[in-house]
């Protein structure tokens, strides 16, 4: 037996936990950057000790914080009554966290909600339903990521993702984010639904133009083809707004939700609009074992009543715009500018040195990443202060130090 393995876990480094990670974890991750062991408001803790500024919340997960006061208290009340039960039986939480999402989606009467246990098998419950119109062909964007399943994949346009496994599910044609003929030429009376990003988070924080979702929406009612708004990363208030699709002023066929829902419980939904598609899936033709299970729906619940009551809407955008123009005043040769919507923001950069600038802020006690070679993502918790979002803005020159000539 390793000698670490005979030690406690209580007081162990960062090196030998990674000694460890890397001798039981299956390496579809890589090496892991740091190995953190506690959290409290917007900061986490690594092994060693070092304080870190989450701005990243697990990708858009961690909605309210760690240890948030409101989650650990439903967590905890819930398990000490009921953690999980079969999906031949419903509970309390289940059925008010579906009732509480119709209502903030602005939903129809008539609609529904699926449970799941993550993004991407909201978007698999999400293909199925579409698979009940009778055609099988879908459009999503270029660029797009909704999920690393196999159908998810099929949706997910980033070669390197997709290839490895192919061949995926047919008929998937992908088309550029805000080409309006391109849309136009896609949608036809064959396609059975059409996937978009409001935002898309993967390829750099992309958005799509209202008045692309408009069209979108216009297109899949004339031809009788769902829209289905992928929310995963932009829902549960991200945007500064409850979901990203409502800035649009658009009513989708179906949104999938996951992420910041269970403010790190794992839990996904799929939201399907009025009685016509929430009737596509009838009972026995898709099923999950954890979904909805009283537990997670006790988180979300938490998270929906904190996000409402401290209003955090509001607090998402003002400080989102506060980061805005904080990042402009430093007129910084790297930086070209700032896009995205409340806290979900990308730092646009000038040259590709963006998972240089993402080690170096770790190193410093900041959590970003770089999606892309030339991007900063940010995506912190709801919670987040302009006290803590300054503290990161006063360190950026010193993080884009000597990189100017990099190319």
């Amino acid at each position: 037996m390793s000698p670490d393995l005979q030690l406690s876990s209580v007081g162990l480094s960062g090196a030998a936990w990674t000694r460890r990670y890397s001798d039981a974890v299956m390496n579809t991750f890589g090496s892991p950057q740091r190995v953190l062991v506690r959290g409290e408001g917007c900061y986490v803790w690594d092994a060693d000790g070092n304080r870190y500024l989450d701005l990243l919340a697990g990708i858009a997960v961690n909605s309210l914080g760690h240890g948030h006061p409101a989650v650990v208290d439903a967590i905890c009340r819930q398990a000490a009554s009921l953690i999980h039960v079969s999906n031949f039986f419903a509970t309390p939480p289940q059925i008010e966290l579906a009732e509480r999402l119709l209502a903030v989606a602005g939903a129809p009467a008539g609609s529904a909600v699926f449970f799941a246990n993550s993004g991407t098998e909201a978007i698999e419950a999400a293909i199925k339903l579409s698979r009940r119109t009778g055609r099988s062909a879908l459009v999503a964007a270029e660029a797009a990521f909704h999920g690393r399943t196999t159908g998810a994949l099929a949706l997910t346009h980033k070669p390197a993702y997709r290839e490895p496994f192919e061949p995926l599910i047919p008929s998937v044609t992908h088309v550029p984010l805000n080409d309006e003929a391109a849309l136009r030429a896609a949608v036809g009376v064959d396609v059975a639904a059409v996937f978009l990003e409001p935002i898309q988070g993967e390829a750099g924080v992309v958005a799509a133009d209202p008045a692309y979702l408009r069209l979108a929406r216009e297109l899949t009612t004339a031809s009788g083809t769902l829209l289905i708004i992928d929310e995963v990363q932009t829902g549960v208030g991200r945007t500064g707004t409850w979901f990203a699709f409502q800035q649009a002023g658009i009513l989708p066929d179906a949104i999938t939700v996951a992420k910041g829902l269970g403010a790190g419980v794992p839990i996904g939904a799929l939201v399907t609009f009025g009685p016509g598609v929430s009737g596509l899936l009838t009972a026995g033709q898709h099923g999950t074992t954890f979904g909805g299970n009283p537990l997670a729906a006790a988180a979300g619940l938490a998270v929906l009543d904190t996000i409402e009551k401290d209003d955090l809407l509001a607090h998402a955008t003002s400080v989102g715009d506060h980061l805005d123009g904080s990042v402009a005043a430093l007129r910084h040769p790297l930086i070209c500018g700032v896009r995205g919507a409340g806290l979900l923001r990308a730092i646009q950069l000038s040259s590709e040195v963006a998972a240089l600038v993402a080690e170096r802020a770790l190193a410093a006690g900041f959590i970003i990443n770089a999606p892309t070679p030339d991007v900063l993502r940010l995506a912190p918790p709801l919670v987040i202060s302009t006290e803590q979002v300054d503290s990161f803005v006063s360190a950026l020159p010193e993080l884009l130090q000597g990189l100017e000539t990099v190319s």
